[in-house]
């Protein structure tokens, strides 16, 4: 057995403790370099943690459909919605990081760390970036039937009766929600939260005039402006949008420096093989090349962003800060 080891090169067996030491990684996570070779050889599941109907429902089954193709497998949506999306990516952060779990997450993803503490996993640790999908200002639209032509009109009612008028959003917590909270406490008006659990029946709500405003993305909303189901008051981002370009932004409307866009990424498991965060990236790529779902996705709002990993791992860093901040200083609860 000496004479064995004394045969290999000085650097070889040098080596050893490190080689060791990834063979051994590489069993604990049950993927051998074969495997994510051969991957995929199952379909794959995009949790979708919104409910159907929803920006993240329609950019997930956009997505899937394109990607499954170009990768031989099946590509199943699984709507696990409730807690701001937090119920969905709580079960993808505790699925096998085997590649056969992705999640396809919204901006609510970054303000849920604050908002839920209890949430049973870490937003930054327990899930891997792979890509930052696209952006899109939200909008402020109110239903047909009511008499605000400007936020100036919601206003003025506002605060000669506040609280009376009641506003809808994906859930308590998420960006539209925050928005609203930022543009109260920068203009003085009162105006009542009503939480939804997704943008579906957000709209649903809007449209029935049962809510007499609601925000939400430009990609949930634009359909039924264009419908003049509901009418647009202004867009949340810092210029105009070509999806809606005769709508004023908030800023135009007396809110100065008033900038929140939303924004949707996949993530997977942490510790998914590198090969295959790898392989999923370059397949989004190209499927966000194509022009019939950049046409679905730019045509509804979205800017199309297609950040990778690292790309998406500082976006989050820099958008959980930023709401915790506002969460805390405004005292914001989940549930309200």
């Amino acid at each position: 057995m000496k004479k064995m080891f004394a045969a290999l090169p000085q650097k070889l067996f040098a080596a050893l403790p490190r080689i060791a030491a990834l063979v051994l990684a590489v069993f604990a996570f049950g993927i051998t370099p074969v495997q994510a070779q051969d991957w995929p050889n199952k379909p794959i599941r995009f949790i979708a943690p919104f409910p159907p109907g929803g920006s993240v429902d329609q950019v997930a089954r956009i997505l899937a459909n394109a990607l499954s193709p170009a990768l031989g497998q099946p590509i199943i949506v699984d709507n696990r919605g409730g807690a701001a999306g937090s119920i969905g990516t709580s079960i993808a952060a505790k699925a096998a990081p085997d590649g056969y779990t992705f999640v396809v997450v919204f901006d609510t993803h970054a303000v849920n760390p604050s908002l839920i503490p209890s949430m049973g996993f870490d937003t930054q640790k327990d899930l891997q970036p792979v890509m930052l999908i696209a952006t899109a200002p939200m909008a402020l639209v109110t239903n047909a039937a009511t008499p605000y032509k400007s936020i100036a009109d919601v206003i003025a009612v506002a605060k000669a009766q506040p609280g009376t008028i009641g506003y809808g959003t994906i859930g308590s917590g998420s960006l539209g929600h925050l928005a609203m909270t930022l543009a109260q406490v920068q203009r003085g008006f009162q105006v009542t939260h009503v939480p939804y659990k997704g943008g579906g029946p957000l709209m649903q709500d809007a449209i029935a005039g049962h809510v007499p405003l609601a925000i939400g993305t430009t990609f949930l909303v634009s359909p039924h402006i264009e419908s003049k189901l509901v009418r647009p008051l202004a867009v949340t981002s810092s210029k105009r949008t070509a999806r809606l370009p005769d709508v004023p932004t908030m800023a135009e409307s007396g809110f100065a420096g008033f900038d929140v866009s939303a924004w949707w990424g996949i993530l997977a498991p942490a510790n998914t093989p590198k090969p295959i965060v790898d392989r999923m990236l370059a397949e989004l790529a190209k499927v966000l090349q194509q022009p019939a779902v950049r046409d679905k996705l730019t045509q509804q709002g979205m800017d199309i962003v297609g950040g990778g990993p690292d790309v998406l791992a500082r976006f989050i860093t820099v958008e959980v800060d930023r709401w915790a901040k506002i969460v805390r200083d405004n005292n914001i609860k989940a549930g309200e």
